[in-house]
């Protein structure tokens, strides 16, 4: 499972980078407002820093316009993928951009039909969001796993990125059922490696290589 980051801070994405687990950057225009930048030369500084995709999103509701302003952001970088929303529209800015040979990231997903027409309309990336399901009680992950059925019984190439991730859980749930990639803020991915018994095992080793007087250097 390829893992994405979630965030428009620069300091973050850094961080993980530097461990080698960050295969692309999301963002949308509520993190581009809370990181406080210019769209442009926020994503200009993310995109340098990472190899994989950074997904920058329209803001544009009308379809020309959201073709106009998906063209302008892909001259930003090659790894540029182009966000865009799971509406009527966003289908057809979908099918143009992507016919052009840009990365295109369909977003706020929550019906496997969504999906089918995404995928249908040239879609890169189509981004379900798991936790926006989980608020209403509804279940996230089932709408992962239909989808997943979905484009392997016809071989779509569209990759199921789980976006809207609250939780660890999610995270294995979602690689468990096959999900692509996955898109989680970096608080959530660096929880990935804690666990109570971890911290309780380096405690009680700590505690004894102290009382034995074990040095390594």
């Amino acid at each position: 499972m390829k893992f994405f980051v979630d965030t428009a801070e620069i300091d973050a994405i850094a961080e993980l980078n530097e461990l080698g687990i960050v295969d692309g950057v999301t963002t949308n225009p509520s993190l581009i407002k809370k990181s406080g930048r210019d769209i442009l030369e926020v994503t200009k500084e993310i995109c340098a820093l990472v190899d994989g995709p950074v997904s920058a999103e329209v803001v544009a509701t009308e379809a020309d316009a959201m073709i106009a302003e998906g063209r302008k952001l892909a001259t930003i970088a090659d790894n540029i993928a182009i966000k865009l929303p799971l509406t009527w529209d966003g289908l057809k800015a979908c099918k143009a951009l992507s016919a052009e040979g840009h990365m295109i990231n369909v977003t706020l997903c929550f019906s496997a039909n969504q999906a089918l027409l995404a995928a249908k309309a040239g879609a890169s990336f189509i981004s379900p969001f798991i936790g926006r399901l989980d608020d209403i009680n509804l279940d996230g992950m089932q709408l992962i796993a239909d989808i997943r059925q979905i484009y392997d019984n016809y071989g779509f190439e569209t990759e199921i990125l789980a976006a809207s991730i609250r939780t660890v859980n999610h995270v294995s749930e979602a690689a468990k059922i096959g999900a692509d990639v996955m898109t989680a803020p970096p608080e959530v991915i660096k929880k990935l490696a804690q666990h109570p018994l971890t911290d309780a095992g380096l405690a009680q080793f700590l505690k004894d290589a102290e009382a034995a007087g074990i040095k390594i250097v």
